[in-house]
């Protein structure tokens, strides 16, 4: 027997407004649904933008039949854009964290003694700080019971629906929930472009960057964004002990890229984003190559 879900919901809009429902019904698959992915049902069903916090109420599975089929809609024909830093030996990723050592472990000229004239190869070998480049976060880097990289899904890694807020750190270093507001935010991709990628591996970089502040991780948060980005040396202001938007992102599963660049190349929406990292059991943090994808012009 097919199951419908009965419930109540609010939806609140990142540009003001609401609006409320009552015994509401919508097609599942299984035997269940959560809050959040029936939110993000009815959000989709509804074609509602502009949609902030989402309250399900009063929620009750129902024996019924289906009344509709669901529709996937992929891009074809896309152009790729790299958002990630290059990493060699020697790169200052975060003050006070060493640099990278790459080197070969096994060289052209040494592996001539295993193998037939004219057959060379190179094994290389890095030594590195999870923290060096463009790197992901997940909750394991900031909670010792979190989720680590091997324990996160592909699903939130790759093909992630992308928005670029702009927010130029000549304006201002500290970006609000008030600069996130009026954006379609939720279930995508957030990526902060301040321009500050511009400072790369000068000692420029290391201070006075831009940073969202614990009102804009709630924020993001209340509206159920997959991932958040910035093209800044830390996502939290470092001028302080405290790490409240790793700590409020994180501890809701949201990921945390930082030290993207070339966000500049990027349309507002109309992409979708992927930094994939390898799938390392007790790391909380990895390199990753960032990237988007953006449908070809026709």
């Amino acid at each position: 027997m097919d199951k419908r879900v009965m419930f109540d919901f609010e939806i609140y809009f990142t540009n003001g407004g609401s609006i409320k429902g009552e015994d509401f019904r919508l097609d599942i698959n299984g035997e269940d649904i959560s809050d959040k992915e029936l939110a993000d049902y009815i959000v989709a069903d509804m074609h509602l933008l502009m949609v902030g916090q989402t309250k399900i109420l009063h929620k009750e599975i129902l024996h019924e039949k289906h009344k509709r089929q669901h529709i996937d809609v992929k891009i074809e024909n896309e152009v790729f854009i790299d958002l990630s830093h290059v990493i060699e030996s020697g790169l200052i990723t975060y003050k006070g964290l060493p640099a990278p050592i790459i080197c070969d472990y096994l060289s052209r000229e040494d592996s001539k003694k295993f193998y037939e004239e004219g057959t060379e190869f190179q094994i290389g070998k890095i030594e590195m700080v999870s923290n060096t480049g463009t790197y992901i976060d997940c909750p394991f880097h900031r909670f010792e019971n979190g989720k680590d990289l091997s324990e996160i899904g592909l699903e939130s890694f790759a093909d992630l629906e992308g928005i670029v807020i702009r927010v130029p750190y000549k304006e201002t270093l500290e970006i609000t929930a008030d600069h996130l507001k009026n954006y379609e935010v939720r279930n995508r991709a957030v990526l902060i472009n301040t321009g500050w990628d511009e400072h790369w591996n000068t000692d420029n970089y290391y201070t006075d960057h831009p940073y969202l502040t614990k009102d804009a991780a709630e924020y993001l948060r209340d509206c159920s964004v997959k991932l958040v980005g910035i093209d800044s040396h830390n996502i939290d202001n470092t001028n302080g002990k405290s790490r409240p938007v790793h700590t409020t992102l994180l501890g809701a599963e949201i990921l945390i890229v930082e030290h993207l660049c070339n966000l500049y190349l990027l349309p507002q929406e109309g992409f979708l984003f992927s930094a994939i990292p390898p799938k390392f059991k007790g790391v909380g943090t990895f390199p990753v190559r960032a990237m988007a994808k953006i449908a070809k012009a026709k």
